[in-house]
C-alpha cells in the first residue's frame, strides 16, 4: 500500500529472523499498513542510528494513526526527530530486552542499549512483550540497571510508570500443514498430540508419503554423494529416514552466536561420540559477523555424524529437515521466546530445553533439563533407544502460538 494512504506504520530496523517473520505477517494480514525496514546487519549500529535513518526516509502522511516498531529502534529519538509521529499511537514490541541479555563480563555490557529501551518504553503508548519472562525480567531489572549511572540518584519510579503500559502477546507462528513431509512413524504415532491424530492419519496416503520422500531425496542430493556414501558405510542403510534402525537424528536450529551456548552443545555431542553412540546431526541456523570458534573446531570431530551443516536458504528445505529429525535441542543462555524450538515441535521433534529463561513458561517439565549432566543422560538414553523419542506423543500445544489464534489480538492492538 502507498504510504500516503496507510493507517498503520510498521518500522523494523533489523529485518531478519523472527523480526522479519513478524513484520511479514503483519504486512500480509493487516489492512491499511505500510512497512519500512533496514537489513539485518550490524545490530549494534541499527540500535544506535536507525532513528535518524527512519526520520529521513519515512515520508510524512496525514493518514497515519498507529506506529508499530521493535525495541531495536530508539523510539524516543525518532519522535524527537519527527514530531508528526509523536501524535500517533505508538506500539513498542520486545523480541528481546537488553537489561538481562547475557554478556561474558558485566563490564562488557553497553549501558546505552538498555537505556534506549527504557526511554522508548517511556514514550510508547503500549509496550508488548513476546513472553511473560521477557516482560518480568525487563521490569524487575530497571531499578538495578539505572543504579549504574554514576554521580546521581537514579529515578525510583521508572518501572512503575512503564508497568501499566505493558502486556504479553506471544510471537505469532505461521504454522503450515507439514504432515506431507513427515516420515511414516510421525504420521502413524500422531506426534502432534491426541487432538490432531485423526487429521494426521487422514493424510496418510501414498502421494503424501511420496511427497515427503521426494523432498528428503532432494536434500540428500544437496548434501552430496560423498556425505550419503559415508553415512551408508558407517551406519548402512539404517540412516535413511524410515528405517527402524536409523540412528537418532538431533537438530540444533539456532543462530551461530555465543548466547545460544554452542560450546555446551558441541561438548555434549563430542561426549556422545566418545561413548560410541550412534546419532545423526543437523546444525542449522543463521550466521552473522562473529561466529564462535566452536563451530570450526568441532566440525571435524563430528563430521561422520553430520547430515546438514549451516543455514538453509529454502524454507521448504529447512522445514523438511525438522520433519525428519527426532530431537530438537536448545542450549541457550538467552531466550525470550524460542521460535526455532516451537517450529521444530510443530514438525514433530521431541524438545530438550534448559529449565530456565522462557522455557518453563512454554514447555512442560518433562522436556526441561537442569544441568549439562542431565542433558547428556537424556540424549544418551535416546541414542540407545531412538524409539523412545519417536513414539512419544508430544504434550506441547503449539497451536496457541499460531497466527490463526493470535491474529485478532494483534489487530486489536493496532487499532485505535
Amino acid at each position: 500500500m502507498e504510504s500516503q494512504a496507510a493507517r498503520i506504520l510498521l518500522l523494523e530496523p533489523f529485518y531478519g529472523g523472527s523480526h522479519k517473520q513478524l513484520l511479514d505477517l503483519l504486512s500480509a494480514h493487516l489492512d491499511s499498513s505500510v512497512a519500512f525496514t533496514m537489513p539485518a546487519k550490524k545490530w549494534h549500529w541499527r540500535a544506535r542510528t536507525s532513528a535518524l535513518y527512519f526520520s529521513h526516509n519515512v515520508p510524512a502522511s496525514p493518514t497515519y494513526r498507529v506506529l508499530f516498531c521493535s525495541s531495536v529502534l530508539n523510539l524516543c529519538e525518532l519522535v524527537g526527530l519527527r514530531p508528526d509521529m509523536a501524535r500517533l499511537k505508538k506500539v513498542l514490541y520486545f523480541h528481546e530486552n537488553q537489561l538481562v541479555y547475557p554478556v561474558r563480563k558485566e563490564q562488557d555490557r553497553d549501558f546505552q542499549y538498555g537505556y534506549n529501551q527504557i526511554l522508548s518504553c517511556l514514550v510508547a503508548d503500549t509496550v508488548v512483550f513476546n513472553s511473560a519472562f521477557n516482560m518480568n525480567s525487563f521490569l524487575s531489572s530497571i531499578a538495578s540497571f539505572l543504579k549504574k549511572i554514576p554521580d546521581q540518584r537514579s529515578p525510583k519510579d521508572v518501572a512503575q510508570i512503564i508497568r501499566p503500559k505493558c502486556r504479553v502477546l506471544y510471537f505469532p507462528l505461521h504454522l503450515a500443514n507439514v504432515t506431507r513431509l513427515f516420515p511414516k512413524h510421525k504420521l502413524l504415532c500422531g506426534v502432534t498430540g491426541p487432538s490432531h491424530t485423526g487429521d494426521i492419519i487422514a493424510t496418510l496416503t501414498d502421494s503424501t508419503l511420496q511427497s515427503g520422500l521426494d523432498q528428503q531425496s532432494s536434500l540428500n542430493r544437496q548434501s552430496g554423494p560423498d556425505r550419503q556414501s559415508g553415512l551408508e558405510q558407517q551406519y548402512g542403510p539404517d540412516h535413511r529416514q524410515d528405517s527402524p534402525g536409523k540412528p537418532l537424528h538431533i537438530v540444533w536450529p539456532h543462530r551461530w552466536e555465543h548466547d545460544k551456548d554452542p560450546e555446551l552443545f558441541f561438548s555434549t555431542m563430542v561426549k556422545l561420540k566418545e561413548e560410541g553412540l550412534n546419532f545423526l546431526l543437523s546444525v542449522l541456523g543463521e550466521t552473522f559477523t562473529d561466529v564462535p570458534e566452536a563451530f570450526a573446531t568441532c566440525r571435524p570431530l563430528l563430521d561422520s555424524h553430520v547430515l546438514h551443516w549451516g543455514f538453509l536458504e529454502s524454507r521448504e528445505d529447512y522445514v523438511s529437515v525438522l520433519c525428519q529429525a527426532d530431537v530438537v535441542l536448545s542450549t541457550a543462555r538467552h531466550e525470550f521466546f524460542g521460535v526455532a524450538m516451537l517450529e521444530a515441535v510443530h514438525c514433530g521433534c521431541y524438545p530438550l530445553c534448559p529449565n530456565a529463561l522462557v522455557y518453563p513458561e512454554i514447555f512442560p517439565a518433562e522436556y526441561l533439563y537442569a544441568t549439562p549432566q542431565q542433558l547428556l543422560k537424556r540424549l544418551r538414553n535416546f541414542c540407545a533407544q531412538p524409539r523412545r523419542a519417536r513414539a512419544h506423543v508430544l504434550k506441547v500445544d503449539v497451536s496457541r502460538f499460531s497466527w490463526d489464534v493470535l491474529q485478532a489480538a494483534f489487530q486489536s492492538l493496532l487499532s485505535l
